[in-house]
């Protein structure tokens, strides 16, 4: 008789940072990131992997940027690839749609052929394949995915990394290939449907509110987001997406799991830096990579200047831009030894370029497009970094910034309430400077608490920070993040994930609820 196996977990996503050593023989080429969807899916399946769970993972096949131009393999080259596919643990979704890209997502409406394409192969082919016991699926680009694993009884979580959907009929569902009169009962509609054929055309189906509403379980990306959207909060969510997150909360099926920044982001090792450190020695080095920072944006080279820096991008609509450049110019006046490090792209750049020049302060305030090396070298040189988000369903740069000794200056909403907290230098407690009122006022009296800790002695400075750094790294990794994901599949299981040693797959029986 066969021994319990572990129940078998696939991992559905459109993006993806890394996967783990002795995942497939492709595992480490294997990299399509356009947000925080990607680091979170790595580290959940390089956590799952690494514990001996079994895990599964379904991704567009994405040849040019995982580096497979099969065009130069000859036929039997060709074949062995595919062979070696089908016996990993990572399963492609193949179509030429994804083939020749260069990043996940269009900037027009291609997205939705892409959603379309990827959960046509899901739902027809490696969904059968794998015969998973629990499926995880992301965001609107997976929305028809729970709806379809509903109908086959395997129970389905839908993660809500964005407010973001998009919407389609019944007719291009089944144009893409999909057969969707298996599940069409299990979708959000614009109206209630009356039938199948009555609503096929005209009644609009929502993808993000689909994968809420079919799902047997839900989680955001930051437990205050997801309160936030039950209790009203940010007028911009539609109510088709809040009604669905609220009435998953009140039946005791939704969570809030924090992001976690990736592990390569740590000074002790990150190789865009020029002078790596750790809490003990972290005085100096930040000092060093302050100056080289200074020198890379023309700004007055001197490192006893305070150092705030922007990381996101400049978006007025959610990060918050205008409240600093409202403010530019009156705070380093107020505090002349102190300089600001535009490092975004965004629509609202223009702006701070116009104040450095109207005003002649080119020494004291910075601005360059977005670039990851200079950006890395942004969190080690700065002491202070820069996030007066309107809303934030998670964000990373508040938790990057600690583990580099960039304390944050944050707006309270969301995921920046959920990982800032007021630093209390008397009693060595907190991270960071946080403000209620998102003004540029509130901004102001932030960034003013944080400059009267930099003129602290610094013996009191330097504890401080490197107590920060150390609580940071401990805290915001992605083994608790992986750990939050793992407690949440065991639960709705009502099993463990790993037997251990003496488990076996032997004969497969479904799993699903």
């Amino acid at each position: 008789m066969a021994k319990a196996r572990n129940p078998r977990i696939l991992i559905v996503t459109p993006e993806i940072t890394y996967l783990p050593d002795g995942m497939g023989n492709l595992a480490g080429k294997m990299s399509a990131k356009a947000g925080g969807m990607a680091d979170v899916s790595a580290s959940l399946v390089s956590a799952l992997f690494e514990l001996g769970a079994d895990v599964h993972v379904a991704l567009p096949h994405y040849r040019r940027m995982f580096h497979v131009e099969t065009a130069q393999l000859v036929a039997n080259e060709l074949r062995k690839y595919k062979s070696h596919l089908s016996d990993e643990r990572i399963h492609l979704a193949e179509d030429r749609c994804f083939y020749y890209r260069d990043t996940v997502y269009d900037r027009g409406n291609g997205n939705v052929k892409l959603a379309l394409a990827f959960q046509r192969e899901v739902i027809n082919n490696i969904i059968p394949h794998v015969q998973p016991d629990l499926i995880h699926c992301n965001d609107w680009m997976t929305g028809l995915i729970p709806a379809a694993s509903r109908r086959m009884g395997i129970p389905c979580l839908f993660t809500v990394h964005n407010i973001h959907t998009q919407k389609l009929n019944l007719a291009a569902v089944e144009d893409a290939g999909i057969d969707a009169a298996e599940f069409w009962m299990h979708l959000y509609y614009d109206y209630p449907p009356y039938n199948y054929e009555e609503s096929r055309d005209r009644n609009a189906i929502d993808l993000q509110a689909s994968g809420c509403f079919a799902a047997h379980f839900i989680n955001t990306v930051s437990p205050t987001f997801l309160k936030e959207i039950v209790n009203g909060w940010h007028s911009f969510i539609p109510d088709s997406i809040r009604g669905e997150i609220r009435n998953k909360f009140n039946a005791g099926c939704a969570a809030g799991i924090l992001n976690a920044p990736d592990p390569s982001d740590d000074p002790a090792t990150d190789d865009k830096i020029p002078f790596k450190y750790g809490p003990a020695n972290h005085r100096e080095m930040k000092r060093q990579n302050k100056l080289a920072l200074q020198h890379a944006l023309g700004l007055d080279e001197d490192a006893d200047r305070a150092l705030f820096f922007w990381p996101s991008r400049l978006d007025p609509v959610q990060k918050g831009p205008q409240l600093l450049t409202d403010i530019t110019y009156k705070f380093l006046e107020k505090h002349p030894d102190a300089q600001i490090a535009v490092i975004a792209n965004g629509p609202y750049q223009q702006p701070f370029w116009d104040i450095r020049e109207f005003h002649g302060i080119e020494g004291r305030l910075g601005v360059r497009n977005f670039d990851g090396r200079l950006s890395q070298l942004g969190f080690a040189a700065s002491d202070f970094t820069l996030m007066p988000s309107l809303f934030e369903p998670c964000g990373l740069p508040q938790m990057q910034a600690p583990i580099y000794g960039s304390l944050a200056v944050a707006h309270n909403t969301g995921g920046l309430h959920d990982t800032v907290e007021p630093l209390d230098w008397n009693a060595s407690v907190g991270n960071g400077f946080v403000f209620d009122t998102y003004d540029s006022n509130g901004l102001m009296w932030a960034m003013d608490q944080a400059m009267e800790f930099f003129h602290l002695g610094a013996d009191v400075r330097a504890r401080e920070i490197a107590r920060i750094m150390t609580e940071s790294r401990n805290r915001f990794n992605h083994h608790a993040c992986a750990q939050e994901y793992i407690n949440l599949y065991e639960r709705m299981l009502d099993r463990p994930l790993v037997r251990g040693e003496g488990s076996e797959d032997g004969q497969r029986e479904h799993g699903g609820k």
